[in-house]
């Protein structure tokens, strides 16, 4: 995504909120993942109390929804047909066995979503997007769908978090939206990252 054709907070603010929630997103995901490469593969994929009945399933999970959902937006945005096999997504449930490869899996779904996020304008975000589910057609705004990617994201995180705090890795904190007076805290990350305040807000 260039940042020269992000949407500004000034002239299209909607989307420029959407766009910051997908750097927030990215950023929990990074600092989350970067926590859970501390553990060993075994705590990595033991049994945990959760929706999902370890760190590594619920990880996947989230990855996995990403990819279902990325998959819908992106086809729509680019005038193709609803995807007939949008379920293949989920034939595994744990495509990603290590931390690294699915903390490089969950960066690249990120990379997508900012630059779908990117794209938008707030007069297209009533667009319709339909996704073929098996004996239905699911069809919502591009608004509504975002909106649900990031509260399907920041559920899963939570409960990661929640399991994280029974292992020796110390869970880190997500609980905040890039507050202003607290970016030095998140200076580390957002250049290994390659982001600036700027871009975040415009």
């Amino acid at each position: 995504m260039n940042a020269m054709d992000a949407p500004t907070a000034a002239s299209q603010p909607l989307a420029h909120h959407l766009l910051s929630m997908a750097y927030n997103n990215a950023w929990a995901n990074e600092r989350l993942l970067s926590a859970c490469a501390q553990l060993s593969p075994a705590a990595f994929s033991a049994p945990r109390v959760g929706f999902f009945p370890s760190i590594r399933a619920t990880l996947n999970h989230n990855l996995t929804v990403d990819w279902f959902y990325l998959a819908a937006l992106e086809r729509e945005l680019r005038g193709a047909p609803p995807d007939p096999d949008c379920y293949r997504y989920f034939a595994e449930r744990e495509p990603m066995l290590d931390c690294a490869s699915l903390h490089a899996a969950q960066a690249e779904a990120d990379r997508r979503l900012l630059a779908y996020c990117g794209a938008q304008r707030d007069a297209e975000l009533q667009r319709p997007v339909t996704i073929a589910r098996p004996g239905r057609e699911q069809i919502d705004s591009r608004l509504r769908l975002l909106a649900h990617l990031f509260q399907h994201q920041i559920h899963h995180r939570g409960q990661v978090h929640a399991m994280l705090s029974d292992t020796p890795v110390a869970p880190p904190q997500l609980d905040e939206f890039f507050c202003a007076g607290e970016a030095e805290l998140r200076a580390a990350e957002f250049a290994r990252l390659g982001w600036s305040e700027a871009q975040v807000w415009g």
